[in-house]
């Protein structure tokens, strides 16, 4: 934001506009632009002008050199300091504050954020809810007092992890887990008990994944439901098969059979990976998978991770949970290099169909693929599929029995 050389009609133009979430208004003095300063830091960067009044009438301060100076030292006495920008612009003095990469900032041991026209006071949840939306504190480091170690621990997904992971089991599990990062002072951590207890939602609460099927193109009347709730990964390829056994898969006659399911197999597990590592866990909901006549949406709680926006989505990586997804990719399960959209995408071109629509707010993300409603003949399900129904029960919540880990290390040839 640059407003050397800004002529009276633009200042107009910019007065036009209002007292909002990136503009202040000042008459005169340097009372409370401390906080004001802070406020706009620590959200999205703004301009105050001095010397404009609430109702936009122009009051041009005198002895600007003397104000700049005075605001320079207030942005100095932030914690961390801060460099603003002073400009004249037909007589106002324009204060433009960056957004900072260096969040949070308090003045006077206070933080405060830009909310519409005015400056808020956080409180204490709102100081912490601030650190783990800016990625300054991981949820999925800190110790779960939940989890007893070791008699919730899960020994059988410890072993597909290891198998995954390339990681010798010579070592006892205990010393392992220590070097990994995911047990500190028998204390096993929130990103460890999402991958080894045998129910997660006793644990972290949004550990289940909740899979729907409904009737026709709204979520009015649900046909089917299974609720996942096991360790990570069992949720994970129990969630893909539920969305095999549910879409159509078209039959491809030639020399061999080829079997091809109406949305590409491998676009719905990025998807639903990319859902399980970034999601909120501090927020109870489920991970939802939606599978409707004429879409399928997989949707997570707590929408974009802190320095992420929609235009840097599938360029670059900012997980929300760094130590489960490390885990994730020492599992093979994911990339580092924020490719998954991308990736996602060129599946759904190959097969010469729409992109999936993204979807993200404060709260929630959501990922749509459309189906292909053509009527073409096309077999629903596929045997494993139907032999998965009869292994669990959204009503009890039963989940698999722990033969079914030899399948799984099978299956993904750990």
């Amino acid at each position: 934001m640059n407003d050397k050389g800004m002529t009276i009609g633009q200042l107009q133009a910019l007065i036009a506009v209002g007292e909002g979430q990136k503009l202040e208004f000042k008459r005169s003095g340097v009372a409370h632009l401390g906080r004001e300063i802070c406020a706009f830091a620590n959200s999205l960067g703004g301009r105050i002008l001095i010397g404009v009044d609430d109702s936009g009438k122009l009051y041009p301060p005198k002895q600007l050199n003397i104000l700049r100076s005075k605001i320079q030292s207030i942005a100095r006495n932030l914690d961390p300091p801060i460099m603003v920008e002073c400009s004249e612009a037909v007589g106002v003095l324009v204060v433009t504050v960056p957004e900072s990469r260096h969040k949070p900032h308090s003045v006077s041991g206070k933080f405060y954020l830009r909310e519409g026209a005015s400056c808020q006071l956080m409180n204490r949840d709102e100081i912490r809810d601030f650190f783990y939306r800016e990625g300054l504190v991981y949820f999925d480091e800190k110790g779960n007092e939940r989890f007893s170690w070791p008699d919730d621990f899960n020994d059988e997904a410890f072993t597909v992890f290891l198998e995954m992971s390339r990681i010798t089991p010579a070592l006892p599990a205990e010393v392992t887990l220590r070097n990994l990062g995911l047990l500190k002072h028998n204390t096993m951590s929130y990103a460890g008990s999402l991958l080894f207890s045998r129910q997660g939602s006793l644990f972290v609460p949004g550990a289940t994944v909740n899979c729907c099927l409904f009737q026709g193109s709204t979520t009015t009347r649900v046909l089917d439901q299974k609720i996942f709730d096991a360790d990570l990964f069992t949720n994970y390829h129990t969630a893909i098969n539920y969305l095999i056994a549910h879409l159509n898969t078209a039959y491809e006659i030639g020399v061999e059979r080829r079997e091809q399911l109406e949305i590409p197999e491998g676009s719905l597990r990025e998807a639903l990976l990319n859902a399980m590592a970034h999601r909120d866990y501090r927020k109870a909901g489920d991970l939802q998978v939606h599978i409707l006549q004429d879409r399928v949406e997989i949707i997570n709680p707590g929408g974009l991770v802190g320095g992420m926006s929609m235009e840097k989505l599938g360029t670059v990586s900012l997980p929300r949970n760094p130590l489960l997804f490390g885990m994730m990719h020492r599992m093979g399960l994911v990339e580092k290099i924020g490719s998954g959209l991308k990736r996602i995408s060129d599946m759904c071109r190959e097969r010469e169909m729409p992109g999936p629509e993204i979807e993200a707010d404060s709260e929630w993300f959501r990922i749509v693929f459309s189906r292909k409603m053509d009527g073409s003949e096309k077999e629903f399900g596929k045997e494993f599929g139907k032999e998965f129904g009869k292994h669990g029960n959204a009503d009890s919540g039963q989940t698999f029995k722990n033969t079914w880990y030899d399948h799984l290390r099978v299956s993904f040839g750990a």
